[in-house]
């Protein structure tokens, strides 16, 4: 018995709450170390400046120490080797891996800017450029700095969720309770969560209720009743009331750490527009090399001094560094996969995502995606002055208390709605076939069906079905029609709104459903959808799938994600919705954690965003290179326009902060709900 309990105890151990967090750290410390790399050097670059024969030539003022040119050396050392240190490493380790980038190009500029100038010093003719070595390390060391802090910042919102965890349960031992750190918890325990805490692990009330905030973990902004045997989700938040919750799952099988797996794994993945970004970095790299070679060549070869076709070298390599290119498509991924998820969107596929801008044609499952998925009272109506709509309802919900039919089901819901005390049956019998009858207060009440009204000759009013997707039964109050109460599988409100905004983006919504013909038909003139399919089975959903792909419709599918996984397999892009704790859907895409179809209008437009702020930051890197290398390289030279290394690297900066901040402004792309 100890053998097995070591060995679960050993399976859940594994439950890391600090998921991801040594990357996490490992970052936060390389932004620390360009920050003090930034301001060490910045400190040292105001003696550089202040000491340079040609910043006091330009600024008219003369201060020479004896010695000069071997302080400026010095202190020009300390820059290079201290603030250039991050890019020397870089370049090494670029060049190890036969992948010349962006670092390497930095490392050559400074380099080939820091021992020209030591040259200098020690004989060779011409003019050293320091400060130009100085201000060119500071800068590329404040623009990594800023460049970090946002990608950082693109992954708060996972760390955010890995933060969601508490670091201890209240576990239920007999009359005790003990605290216990959470990778101790195992399944099958019972805990007690208590107002205002953290829920430790998935599982499902066994007593008590509470409203439970799970809002960052599905998008759902109202906080959720948790009910006896409604599941619960680690890392909601308990609202004012205890619950004793058995658990489920804990560690690597909880839905959180699944959620927070898939996002770092989506984050990773490469989709076909980050490779086409890595493809044009790598060939820019090999472009700036050969243009700034050849710019050399081509100033000395037109009888220009060393030092100016060196200079012209080190600007057309510090401005062409790829850098914003580089950040260009992998901020937005990490942008766009975090701030999903906070949304209730799961990202399995990164191109499928981009590709949703595609889509033409949503099939979506019926029940508890366009519609509520059970039965809810729609109408209710008396037909009989002495007796309200109100009254007719409480007095047939004496009757469905106990039953777990469907209709009896939603005619109970609806009166806990309406926070109506029930009262109590007498003498119930079941009417075979027809309905319910039993005595209460001392009325003879029937729930019946519209048969029995036909076999008892009672007429059954004008009004009672206006859609053919509801079930109507009838209410008799001592053998007289008092009134009727119409139900139906209730079309979500937030449905409407959604299609109309598929169709404002000009996708066809068709409907897959196992309901017959008139449900189906009613449901879709209710939605005003452009077709449905009725009386479908799950395995011929992926028939519907392909017939609508060889019309040439980019298709999306939506589903359970477990009987629709054939259809979700064969559509162009796979929606599992209604997953709830379940987000293993394999089959899947991309994942809803609520079954809302405004999730999907949300998915479908942030996804469009997203694509188009990758093309935003890909034009506007390559771009910038396609003006500022011939600029730098001094095709302007004979109208006077020079762009110094200072300067470009100021640009190179600039446009991979633009590009950040870009990518920084999606998350006000996804609507919240």
């Amino acid at each position: 018995m100890d053998k097995e309990h070591n060995m679960s105890h050993d399976e859940h151990s594994d439950h890391n709450p600090k998921h991801g967090q040594m990357g996490h750290d490992h970052h936060k410390m390389m932004i620390a170390d360009f920050r003090k790399r930034f301001w060490v050097t910045l400190v040292l670059t105001i003696p550089i400046l202040f000491l340079s024969p040609m910043i006091q030539e330009f600024f008219g003022y003369d201060f020479l120490l004896p010695g000069n040119p071997y302080i400026l050396f010095a202190i020009s050392s300390i820059v290079y080797f201290y603030g250039g240190w991050p890019f020397l490493k870089g370049f090494w380790s670029e060049v190890k891996k036969g992948a010349p980038g962006m670092m390497t190009l930095i490392a050559m500029a400074i380099s080939v800017a820091y021992f020209y100038s030591s040259a200098t010093v020690f004989g060779l003719e011409g003019v050293d450029f320091f400060w130009e070595l100085a201000t060119l390390i500071a800068i590329m060391l404040v623009g990594h700095w800023i460049e970090m802090k946002s990608v950082l910042g693109a992954s708060k919102a996972l760390q955010l969720l890995v933060s969601m965890m508490p670091a201890e349960a209240h576990r239920v031992n007999g009359e005790t309770i003990e605290d216990i750190a959470l990778e101790d918890l195992l399944k099958g325990d019972l805990i007690l969560i208590k107002p205002g805490e953290k829920v430790p692990a998935d599982g499902i009330v066994v007593e008590g209720s509470s409203y439970l905030n799970e809002s960052m973990l599905t998008g759902e902004s109202k906080p959720v009743k948790k009910e006896l045997n409604d599941k619960v989700i680690g890392g909601s938040v308990n609202g004012n009331s205890s619950l004793k919750v058995k658990v489920e799952h804990t560690g690597k099988d909880s839905y959180l750490n699944k959620v927070i797996t898939m996002v770092e794994e989506a984050q990773k993945t490469k989709s076909k527009m980050q490779n086409l970004s890595d493809r044009a970095a790598k060939w820019l790299t090999y472009i700036a090399l050969a243009i700034g070679f050849g710019t050399l060549a081509v100033w000395l070869a037109l009888g220009f001094p060393f030092v100016y076709a060196l200079e012209r070298m080190v600007t057309v390599m510090v401005i062409a560094c790829p850098h914003a290119l580089g950040l260009a498509i992998p901020l937005v991924v990490a942008i766009s996969t975090a701030v999903s998820a906070q949304n209730g969107l799961l990202i399995r596929n990164r191109t499928a995502f981009e590709e949703s801008r595609k889509i033409s044609a949503l099939l979506f499952d019926k029940t508890g995606t366009l519609t509520k998925g059970d039965f809810g009272v729609t109408r209710i109506e008396s037909v009989d002055k002495n007796n309200s709509s109100a009254e007719v309802l409480r007095l047939a919900s004496a009757l469905e208390q106990s039953s777990e039919h469907p209709i009896a089901v939603g005619i109970i819901k609806k009166i806990k709605e309406d926070k109506v005390i029930i009262p109590k049956p007498k003498n119930f019998n079941s009417i075979t076939g027809k309905g319910v009858e039993a005595t209460v207060e001392n009325k003879k009440i029937k729930v019946v069906s519209p048969g029995y009204l036909r076999d008892e000759k009672i007429d059954i009013p004008k009004d009672a079905y206006s859609d053919a997707a509801e079930t109507v039964v009838f209410v008799l109050i001592d053998g007289k029609l008092a009134g009727y109460i119409a139900l139906a599988d209730e079309i979500r409100p937030e449905s409407a709104e959604a299609i109309r905004i598929f169709k404002k983006n000009n996708i066809k919504v068709l409907m897959a459903t196992g309901d017959n013909e008139k449900t189906a038909k009613a449901v879709s003139e209710k939605l005003g959808l452009d077709g449905y399919y009725a009386e479908v089975l799950p395995h011929q959903k992926v028939e519907i799938v392909k017939q609508l792909q060889e019309k040439e419709e980019f298709v999306a599918m939506t589903g359970d994600g477990v009987n629709d996984a054939p259809a979700l397999a064969q559509a162009n892009v796979g929606i599992a919705v209604g997953s709830g704790t379940d987000v293993a859907a394999e089959t899947a895409d991309i994942i809803l954690v609520n079954s809302n179809p405004q999730d999907i209008a949300n998915l479908i437009l942030f996804g469009k965003a997203t694509y188009n702020k990758m093309i935003q930051n890909l034009i506007w890197a390559t771009g910038y290179n396609v003006v500022a290398i011939p600029l730098a390289a001094g095709v302007l030279y004979a109208s006077g326009f020079v762009l110094g290394p200072a300067v470009g690297a100021v640009f190179m900066s600039l446009s991979t902060i633009i590009v950040a901040i870009n990518a920084q402004l999606l998350k006000r792309k996804i609507a919240k709900k």
